[in-house]
């Protein structure tokens, strides 16, 4: 496979969309890194418990587990923009309301947890659309710089925006900043009003949402690209969150310091994380993507442990600023991979297990490491989770991630839907497809190392009961057989095929010496009993002119 060719990072910022749409969600991302310091540093002052701290991370990242595939499948069957609009003005009325009751002073530790379930609801139903749109707005060689830009803009505000929100709560209180939150959606939103993205037509009725659901994840089992980059996302974000969920208690119990300390480490690791942007391109070029993530783990690793031992504030700032490319450049390398290796029809479905996968993980060790700190320390917690780190890189030897490349996964576009001479429905099934092929004996090997690859493909778009049959008095006869419950999926099946799966059918052409140039295919219906009425009759004949 041939390496997609490397852009400048700044070529995205050519397209007006992309560059309207990122600089609006520069100041929203501002706005986020606010809050985060105001809630971070509110539950710190609420209670003395470790790990109720460290929950406040986990409550932000638990909805992209619970939600994110719904949102994925959401982003894929409905319009992108209007998703968008609505995550946002929701956010919106959630982070007032939140500022309102810090205001009045009616927050409790466990209503704290609430509002932040609830804004991280909107983000989770947001992301899958925006991600996805990333290939609606820039074009496939621009993509990888997006994402990275898209990287850049959280985390150039998360340089500034941590201590930015230390100010405003050490001056004005964590309400004040909850405010601000609100505010920093307002022009995202604007700017989504008027954007007017041109979506493909399809033909087909919108998916049910259970089936877009099932497809999704039938896609992604069948995807060993796909598993590979989970894993190792889940890994990562479990050991990597211990420095943002642990960091408020390291600054006040390590380092003895105050809310405008904490958002200085914040923006330490923002600064650090603006480095993995520039450096994303010129490692990735020298580099394979395997060795770039086996960087990100070790270096992280090694950050992570100089925090643990640390208890100055100006060494913990270094700690946190070495420890930022490397998030960067792990989580912006797996989101590009998911991007690259997913055809648009399933693309926020991928994006969204992925993000269920690495924020569950950021999750889970939320969770972890804040028990942990709290039985045997913030220091024990962190070093354990520079260990698990160290095991993440290793495990690349098994979980190997594989290289960007040129596979075209655009729509195949050349099926033409035959027409029934029954009178079928959309909802008419099961239907049988039997495929027939003639090999000559000498080539059986290769065309069964096609039929694996075939499938594959075929269940990976929605076949079912695949199996390959062959002639006991003719073994030159095959036949290639599957099902699909309804006639209106298997129109969808046949929409699915890229133009890189066509190239496996091309090869069993070669092969197929049969009097027609092409395999014969039969289409059936199935029943399953003998109706008294047949429940299928064949079509009325027209009464129209030829022509007409």
């Amino acid at each position: 496979m041939v390496p997609v060719p490397q852009r400048s990072v700044l070529s995205p910022f050519q397209n007006p969309t992309f560059r309207a749409l990122w600089s609006a969600t520069l100041f929203s991302n501002l706005g986020t890194l606010v809050q985060a310091v105001g809630a971070g540093w509110l539950m710190a002052s609420l209670t003395p418990s470790q790990d109720m701290v460290a929950l406040v991370q986990s409550s932000n990242t638990l909805p992209v587990v619970v939600l994110s595939l719904l949102a994925g499948a959401l982003a894929d069957n409905f319009n992108r923009r209007r998703i968008m609009i609505f995550a946002q003005v929701f956010v919106v009325l959630v982070s007032v309301a939140l500022a309102l009751c810090t205001w009045a002073g009616l927050l409790t530790p466990w209503l704290l947890l609430g509002f932040t379930f609830l804004i991280g609801c909107g983000g989770a139903l947001f992301n899958p659309s925006w991600q996805a749109s990333m290939g609606d707005i820039v074009a496939r060689e621009d993509l990888s710089a997006a994402v990275s830009l898209n990287s850049m803009s959280f985390n150039m505000m998360r340089s500034l925006g941590p201590a930015i929100g230390g100010i405003i709560v050490a001056a004005a209180g964590a309400a004040a900043a909850f405010a601000l939150n609100a505010i920093s959606y307002l022009p995202l939103i604007a700017i989504l009003f008027r954007w007017r993205p041109s979506y493909p037509s399809d033909p087909l009725p919108r998916e049910p949402l259970r089936l877009a659901l099932g497809a999704g994840l039938r896609y992604v089992i069948l995807s060993p690209v796909l598993l590979r980059v989970m894993g190792r996302g889940a890994i990562f974000g479990f050991a990597a969150i211990s420095v943002l969920a642990l960091l408020p208690l390291v600054v006040r119990d390590l380092l003895h310091g105050t809310a405008l300390d904490y958002g200085i480490a914040l923006g330490a690791f923002g600064l650090g994380a603006i480095g993995g942007v520039v450096l994303n391109a010129p490692l990735r070029e020298r580099f394979s993507n395997e060795v770039v993530v086996r960087i990100s783990f070790i270096g992280f690793a090694v950050a992570v442990a100089a925090l643990s031992v640390s208890n100055s504030l100006a060494l913990s700032c270094l700690a946190l600023i070495v420890a930022g490319p490397f998030w960067v450049l792990a989580l912006s390398l797996f989101n590009v991979t998911v991007q690259l290796a997913t055809p648009r029809w399933v693309v926020g479905r991928a994006l969204s297990l992925y993000q269920t996968a690495t924020f569950g993980g950021m999750a889970s060790g939320a969770w972890v490491w804040g028990v942990l700190a709290s039985h045997q320390g913030v220091s024990v917690a962190l070093a354990t989770a520079a260990f698990v780190l160290v095991i993440g890189a290793s495990l690349g030897a098994w979980l190997r991630l594989a290289e960007f490349s040129t596979v075209d996964l655009d729509p195949l576009g050349q099926f033409d839907a035959p027409e029934p001479q029954l009178d079928i429905r959309a909802r008419s099934g099961p239907i049988l497809v039997l495929v027939e092929y003639e090999i000559d004996p000498k080539d059986t090997a290769q065309f069964m190392a096609l039929m694996r690859a075939r499938r594959r493909i075929r269940i990976r778009d929605g076949a079912r009961q695949w199996g390959l049959l062959r002639d006991l008095e003719n073994p030159r006869y095959w036949m290639e057989s599957y099902h699909v419950p309804t006639w209106i999926e298997y129109l969808r099946h046949n929409a699915r095929r890229t133009k890189n799966d066509a190239l496996n059918y091309q090869e069993l052409l070669t092969l197929h010496q049969g009097p027609e140039p092409t395999p014969r295919v039969r289409r059936l219906i199935e029943r399953q009993t003998v109706p008294l009425k047949d429940d299928t009759p064949p079509r009325p004949p027209t009464t129209e002119l030829p022509g007409v």
